[in-house]
Parts: C-alpha cells; structure tokens; sequence
C-alpha cells in the first residue's frame, strides 16, 4: 500500500473507533433501530440530491445498503442497546476481518496462509472465551448479535469488491438511502410509535451531536474511503487494519464513559488482537512465479 493510502486507513480506523462512544450516547435516548434508520437517513440527504449514483448495478447498491445498514448497524446497535459494552462491541466486530478473508476465498480464490488460518483460529478462541463469560452474565444473545453484525459487514465488504472501481462515496450515499425505508419500517414494527416519539422527545444537544457523528464523519467519510481501499487492494491486505478499531474504541470508551474493561475479558481481547495481527502477516502478498497471471471471475472488474 501507498503511503497515503496506509494513512487513509489511519484515520477511518480512528473514526471507527471513536464512533462506538457517538454510538453509546444515543442509545441513552434513542431506541437502536430509529438510532440506525436517523443515521442513514442523514447520511442519505443532502447527499443524493448532490451525488449522482454510482455505475453500479441496482443489486449491488441494496445489496450493500442492506448488508451494512440494515444488518450490520442494526444488529450491532441492538446488542448495544441489550447490554454489551461499547468498547467489547468494537473488538468482536473485528472477526469480520477472517469472515472477510474467508468469503474472499469462496467468492474469488484468494487463498488465506497458514498464518491467517492460525490467526483465525487464535481469534475463535478470545471470542470463546469472552462469550462463555459473557454466558453467566445472561449477555450471550448481544454478543451472538455482535458477531452476526461482523458477518453482515463481511458481506458488504464483499459486494464493494466485486463492484470494483466505482465511486465509493456514491455508493455509500446511495447505499444509505436504500437502507433508509426498511430500517424506519423495522423501527415502527418492532419498537413502536410510542418509544419512538418518547425518544425524540428525550433527546437532547449531546443527542443530536452523536447522531451527527455516527451519521457523517463515521458512515460517509470513513466507509467510502473503506470501501475505495477494498477496491484498490486485496481483502486481506485492507481488513487487518482494523486491528486498531478496538485499540481506540476500548481506549475511547473507558476514557469517555468508564467503561469497565475485567481481566477475563482482557484475556479474550487479547486473544483476538493477536490473531488479527497474525492475519496481517499471513496477508503479505507472495511473489508469483514468472508469468503466473491469477485467475479472476468473469464478472471482475480489472483494478
């Protein structure tokens, strides 16, 4: 990766990372679902009467919506919302790294190394161990809904790699919009008129400023410029960067909210963070032999 590139992935990381305290602060007012529909609402307008859609297919940009908007931040915002900590939140939905690796190589032939397989492994283990402690805290479901927010955003990854080189910042506008209507939907079956009008009424300054971060620097800046490394390089050179998501969302969170971060749950961190970075190394790109030209699916763009 370029210089500027690396710094790029720097600053959405740190985004990222910050985002889980934005995310924190609304759910103390705003139900989980209506917190997910306002923030890609906003992340929608103004920008689709200013970005012109991205020259990709229909399916792919509701695919995407749906995929990060619906299930990814629903779910994750849920399981928030049911208990689990921020913080813990930002690294377990770092296993998307290895569900990303892991679709990559069934969608399109990029074979993980030993090392990412180990790294998997390793991670499997730290989540394990977190969840069979979050078990006898009754916080198993939220953490099950943490790692299905992980897949979810795997999938997305996935879909903006097949798309290949279009304008990112488009497709998370346009994204946006389409995960819009069903999040609302989903808030008025499942939350109801009555905790949606009684959180709008409660939501306040600090209310209005997390929804404005989670809805702009977070979705559109961060994940377009995401999205514009995952079609610039392999997925498994981009996705080990967010090693540091959970470095500066626990960090951010026991700052900001006091969060409580216990041993057991630092052991299964670690756990995690070491096999995300043993998926760095075994991301390394190995030489091809001379006048190997790898195979690509009909359906790929060239980069």
């Amino acid at each position: 990766m370029s210089l500027r590139d690396v710094l790029t992935a720097l600053l959405v990381v740190t985004l990222l990372g910050v985002n889980f305290v934005a995310i924190k602060v609304g759910l103390e007012t705003l139900p989980p679902v209506l917190l997910t529909a306002l923030r890609f609402l906003l992340a929608a307008l103004p920008g689709v009467l200013l970005v012109r859609p991205p020259k990709a297919s229909l399916g792919t940009v509701v695919g995407f919506g749906f995929s990060l908007g619906v299930v990814q931040f629903g779910l994750l915002f849920l399981a928030i919302a049911l208990g689990m900590p921020a913080g813990l939140s930002s690294l377990l939905i770092q296993m998307q790294v290895f569900f990303t690796i892991g679709l990559a190589f069934v969608v399109f032939g990029e074979r993980p190394g030993a090392l990412q397989l180990a790294g998997g492994l390793v991670a499997a283990l730290g989540v394990a161990v977190i969840g069979v402690w979050k078990a006898q805290h009754a916080l198993l479901t939220p953490l099950l809904l943490v790692l299905g927010a992980a897949l979810a955003w795997a999938c997305a990854n996935i879909i903006v790699k097949r798309a290949g080189r279009i304008d990112m910042l488009a497709l998370m506008v346009w994204g946006s919009l389409a995960a819009t209507p069903p999040l609302l939907v989903l808030s008025l079956l499942v939350e109801g008129p009555a905790a949606i009008a009684e959180g709008l009424r409660r939501a306040d300054a600090r209310t209005l400023a997390a929804v404005l971060f989670i809805a702009y620097p977070t979705t559109i800046l961060a994940f377009a410029l995401w999205n514009r490394l995952l079609s610039r390089y392999p997925a498994a050179t981009v996705t080990p960067f967010a090693l540091l998501v959970p470095v500066v969302g626990i960090s951010s969170t026991s700052a900001l909210l006091g969060e409580p971060f216990g041993p057991v749950e630092a052991g299964g961190a670690a756990l995690i963070l070491i096999g995300i970075a043993l998926s760095v190394f075994g991301g390394r790109r190995r030489a091809a032999p001379p006048g190997f030209i790898p195979a690509r699916p009909r359906d790929r763009r060239a980069p």
